[in-house]
C-alpha cells in the first residue's frame, strides 16, 4: 500500500485511541518507539513502518487534547446549570412533541450565543414551549452528563434574544416541508434525505437493524454517491457536455453536503467523488485505498469525529467495498493461472481455494450475484463490531437483504430528492406540491416491506452484549480481514483475524451473563413490562404489557426481546391482573416457560389474567401467592416483596391497590417496582415500613405517572435518584399527570418516560448506576 494509506491508517488509530482511552502521552511514545524499533529490524527500514506510526502518536495526542477540552467544557456548562445560571442553546430542528406537555430536541449548548470554542451536544426535554430551531436562547435546566454531552431535563427559556443560525433554520424548514409533504412516512424520509433520525420510532429502527438495513436510515456515503450518479444520468439524458457536467455534479453534491450540515459520512463520500473525478480528468490513476484514505481523513479536522457512528459505518463500509473488489480481482487472476496436469489433480477441485477462485471468476448473472453476495458478506463482517456495540445485535441476513435493498435505495433516494425539490418549488400550491412525493410512496412501502420480511424470522438476529474487550477484539478481526485483501500473502492476516475471532467468542463464555444487574423497562405502549437480568444472565419478568384484538405485547415485544439476549426465565411476577399488565402474560409464559409465578391473587374477570393462569397450569410453572417478606436470592440479587398482605388484599375493590411492590437489591443499589400502586397502598407501605426499607435508587413510578400515585410523602421516603414511567405516546388517560411532573421537577429527580425515550435500560454492578435510553448512556451521580 502507498505510504499515504499507511500514514492515514496510523493517524486514525491514534485518534481512536486518544479519544476513547485518553492514554497518557508517555505510554503512547513508549509504545510507538517499540513499534518503530521492531519495524526497523524486521521490515528492513521500510518507511511505512518507521515514519507512519509517529503520525498515530500525534493524532492520539491531538484527540486526547480535544477530548479533555470537550470534557472541561461539559463540566463547566454542567456546573453553570446546576448553580441555576443559564447557558445558551440552539436546536438543530423543531422539537418533537411526544406525550403530555413534553417535547424532545437536540442541539448545541455553549457559554455564549454562537459559541464555537466551547460548544457541546445537548439533548433537551421541554415541559413548556420550546424555542424555534436555529434560534440561540438562554436556558435553565437540570443537567445530566451523558455519553453524547449533556441531557437537559425540564428546560425553560430564560432569554430568547440570541442570534439566529441560518443553516439550522434552513434545515428546520426542510424538515417542516418533509413533514407536511410525506406525512406518516416523514421520519423515514427525513433520515434518508437530511440525516435526521430523531423522529424514527425505536421499534422501526430496531426492525431495520434486525434486517441489516439500519445503515440505510442515515445519510451516508452511499446516499451522496446515488445523488451524484442521478445528476450525471440526468445530465447525460439532457446531453450536457461532459466537461460541464462533471464540475456541475460536484458543485451540486458539495451544495447538498453543505445543506446537510457537513455530516462526516457525506463529507467522506464527497471527497472520494472529487478525488476520483479529478484523477480521471487529469488522467492520473488513483488507487482505491488512496481515495478512501483521503475521504476518511478530511472529516477528522474535528479529531473527535472518529467517535461518530455515521463516520465509523461510512468508513468501515467503504473499506469493505474496496476489500471485496480486491478479492474479486484476486479470484479472477487466480482463475487465469495455468492449471496443473489433469493426472495430478484430484477429482473435482484440488482445494477449497481453487473452488472459491472458480466461483469468483464466474461471468454473467451468476458472477454478478456471487460478487454482490461477497460484497455483502465482507461488509457485514467489517461493520458487525460497530453494529453490535451500538445496537446489541448482528443481522445474519444482512448480505441477502442488502442485495435487494441496494437497487431499491438507488431508485428511492433520487426519487425522494426530486420529490422534495418539487415540494419546495411548488409550496404555494399544496395540492400540486404533493403529486410527485405521493408517487414515491409505493417505493417507500417496498422499502418498509423489505425490512419487515427480512426481520420477521427469529433466527435472522444474533443477539450480543459486547464488552469493551470483545468489541475491540472483533474490530481488530475486521481490520485484519480488510488488510488481508490488500496483502500479497493473505494467509498470515486471515490467520490472525481468525485468532482474534476465537478469542473474542470464547472469552465471554468464561463468565456467562452480563456480570451486572440490568433492568429493561420495555416500551410496550400504555402498560408495563419489565425484564430484570441477573449477573449470570437469568431473567425475572415483571408484567408483560397489554393485549389487543389479534395480538399482545408479550408475543410482539417481551418474548423477542428476551430471546435475542438469551437466558432462562426463572420467575414471572404479575403485579396485578389488569390487562395492561397481564395482557401479554399468556404469550410470555407459553414461550419462555418461567419456573415460578408470583402474584397477589386478587381475582378478577380480566381475560388476559384468566388466560395467563391457564398457561401457568398447562406449562407447569410453580404458582405462589406472595406476602410481605417473601424473599428470593437469585445469582446474588435479592428480590423482596413489600406488599400487599392478604388482609389488605381482601378489603380492596380496585386491583391497582393490590399491586405487588417488589424491592430488588444488588450490592449497594436498590430498585423499587410498584406496579399500579396508588396512594392508599403507598400509605400502607409508609405505615408498615421505616423509610430506610423503602429507600431506592431507581423508582418505577406507580400507575404510569397518574396523579393518584407518587404522593409527596412516599417520594420523600423512597428518595429516588431516577424515576421511570412506562406509558404510551399521547395516551387518552393524560399520563403522566402534571402533578407528577411537578413533583419530580421540584425534587430535581429525572423522570425518564418510555413515551419519550423508548425502552429504558438500567445497569448496575452494585456500586455504579448507569442509564441507557434513546441510544445515550450516562452515569447517575451520587
Amino acid at each position: 500500500m502507498p505510504l499515504l494509506v499507511h500514514g492515514v491508517a496510523w493517524w486514525l488509530i491514534g485518534l481512536l485511541a486518544g479519544s476513547a482511552l485518553a492514554l497518557p502521552l508517555v505510554l503512547l511514545l513508549a509504545g510507538t518507539l517499540f513499534v518503530t524499533l521492531a519495524a526497523w529490524v524486521l521490515e528492513r527500514r521500510d518507511p511505512r513502518w518507521v515514519v507512519a506510526p509517529w503520525l498515530g502518536v500525534a493524532a492520539a495526542a491531538l484527540a486526547g487534547i480535544s477530548a479533555r477540552q470537550q470534557a472541561a467544557c461539559t463540566t463547566l456548562l454542567e456546573r453553570r446549570l446546576v448553580s441555576g445560571a443559564a447557558a445558551w442553546l440552539v436546536l438543530d430542528d423543531r422539537p418533537i412533541a411526544k406525550g403530555r406537555g413534553a417535547a424532545v430536541g437536540r442541539g448545541a449548548l455553549g457559554l455564549a450565543p454562537g459559541d464555537r470554542r466551547c460548544a457541546i451536544p445537548a439533548t433537551s426535554r421541554w415541559t413548556g414551549a420550546p424555542p424555534p430551531a436555529g434560534q440561540w436562547v438562554a436556558v435553565t435546566a437540570r443537567p445530566t452528563r451523558t455519553s453524547r454531552g449533556l441531557r437537559l431535563d425540564g428546560a425553560q427559556v430564560a432569554r430568547a434574544d440570541g442570534p439566529r443560525d441560518p443553516w439550522r433554520r434552513w434545515r428546520a424548514h426542510l424538515g417542516t416541508v418533509i413533514d407536511r409533504t410525506f406525512r406518516s412516512r416523514a421520519p423515514l424520509v427525513r433520515a434518508l434525505l437530511v440525516a435526521d433520525q430523531h423522529g424514527i420510532d425505536p421499534e422501526v429502527r430496531d426492525r431495520f437493524a434486525d434486517a441489516g438495513l439500519v445503515h440505510a436510515l442515515s445519510v451516508s456515503g452511499m446516499h451522496v454517491a446515488i445523488i451524484a450518479s442521478a445528476i450525471l444520468t440526468l445530465g447525460s439524458l439532457l446531453r450536457l457536455p461532459r466537461r460541464l457536467l462533471e464540475p456541475l455534479s460536484l458543485a451540486l453534491v458539495a451544495a447538498y453536503v453543505l445543506l446537510l450540515g457537513c455530516p462526516p459520512p457525506a463529507v467522506r463520500s464527497a471527497v472520494m467523488l472529487a478525488v476520483m473525478a479529478l484523477s480521471m480528468r487529469w488522467q492520473r490513476p488513483v488507487h482505491d485505498w488512496t481515495a478512501l484514505a483521503l475521504g476518511a481523513v478530511v472529516p477528522t479536522t474535528d479529531p473527535l469525529v472518529v467517535t461518530d457512528l455515521g463516520w465509523q459505518l461510512s468508513v468501515g463500509g467503504m473499506a469493505a467495498l474496496v476489500a471485496a473488489r480486491a478479492l474479486r480481482r484476486r479470484w479472477r487472476s487466480a482463475d487465469r493461472r495455468p492449471r496443473r496436469p489433469a493426472t495430478e489433480a484430484r477429482r473435482g477441485f484440488e482445494s477449497l481455494g481453487d473452488a472459491v477462485a472458480a466461483l469468483g471468476a464466474q461471468r454473467g448473472p451468476a458472477g454478478w450475484l456471487l460478487g454482490e453476495l461477497l460484497t455483502g458478506i465482507v461488509a457485514t463482517a467489517v461493520t458487525a463490531p460497530i453494529i453490535a456495540w451500538t445496537f446489541g445485535r448482528v443481522s445474519l441476513v444482512a448480505p441477502l437483504s442488502n442485495l435487494v435493498a441496494a437497487p431499491l435505495v438507488a431508485v428511492l433516494q433520487p426519487a425522494l430528492f426530486l420529490g422534495l425539490v418539487w415540494a419546495l418549488l411548488l409550496a404555494p400550491w399544496p395540492s400540486v406540491a404533493t403529486l410527485l412525493p405521493d408517487a414515491t410512496q409505493p417505493l417507500m412501502r417496498l422499502f418498509e416491506a423489505l425490512a419487515d420480511v427480512a426481520s420477521a424470522p427469529s433466527w435472522v438476529v444474533w443477539p450480543v452484549a459486547p464488552t469493551l474487550a470483545t468489541a475491540v477484539g472483533s474490530g481488530l478481526a475486521a481490520a485484519l480481514v480488510v488488510r488481508a485483501s490488500a496483502a500479497r500473502r493473505m494467509a498470515p492476516w486471515l490467520l490472525a483475524a481468525a485468532t482474534a475471532v476465537v478469542i473474542t467468542v470464547w472469552a465471554p463464555l468464561l463468565r456467562p451473563g452480563p456480570g451486572q444487574l440490568e433492568m429493561h423497562v420495555l416500551d410496550v405502549g400504555q402498560g408495563d413490562a419489565i425484564a430484570l437480568r441477573t449477573p449470570r444472565g437469568r431473567w425475572v419478568l415483571v408484567d408483560a404489557g397489554p393485549r389487543w384484538q389479534g395480538g399482545d405485547a408479550g408475543r410482539r415485544t417481551v418474548v423477542p426481546y428476551v430471546r435475542r439476549l438469551g437466558g432462562d426465565v426463572a420467575l414471572f411476577v404479575l403485579s396485578h391482573p389488569h390487562d395492561d399488565h397481564a395482557g401479554g402474560a399468556e404469550s410470555a409464559v407459553r414461550a419462555l416457560r418461567p419456573l415460578r409465578w408470583w402474584e397477589s391473587a386478587f381475582v378478577t374477570t380480566s381475560p388476559g389474567y384468566r388466560a395467563a393462569l391457564e398457561a401457568v397450569r398447562q406449562v407447569g410453572t410453580a404458582w405462589a401467592r406472595v406476602a410481605p417478606g417473601t424473599t428470593w436470592d437469585l445469582d446474588g440479587v435479592a428480590f423482596t416483596v413489600l406488599a400487599p398482605d392478604s388482609a389488605w388484599t381482601a378489603k380492596q375493590h380496585d386491583a391497582n391497590e393490590t399491586s405487588v411492590v417488589l424491592r430488588v437489591q444488588y450490592g449497594a443499589r436498590r430498585l423499587l417496582l410498584t406496579g399500579d400502586a396508588e396512594r392508599e397502598e403507598e400509605q400502607w407501605l409508609l405505615a408498615h415500613y421505616p423509610e430506610e426499607a423503602l429507600r431506592a435508587d431507581v423508582l418505577k413510578v406507580g400507575h404510569h405517572g397518574s396523579r393518584t400515585s407518587s404522593s409527596p410523602r412516599f417520594l420523600e421516603a423512597v428518595d429516588p435518584r431516577v424515576g421511570i414511567a412506562s406509558l404510551a405516546t399521547g395516551n387518552r388517560y393524560g399520563h403522566p399527570a402534571v402533578e407528577t411532573l411537578v413533583a419530580f421537577l421540584a425534587r430535581g429527580t429525572p423522570l425518564i418516560r418510555t413515551d419519550l425515550e423508548g425502552t429504558v435500560v438500567v445497569r448496575t454492578d452494585g456500586r455504579r448506576l448507569e442509564i441507557e435510553s434513546s441510544g445515550d448512556r450516562w452515569l447517575v451521580p451520587d
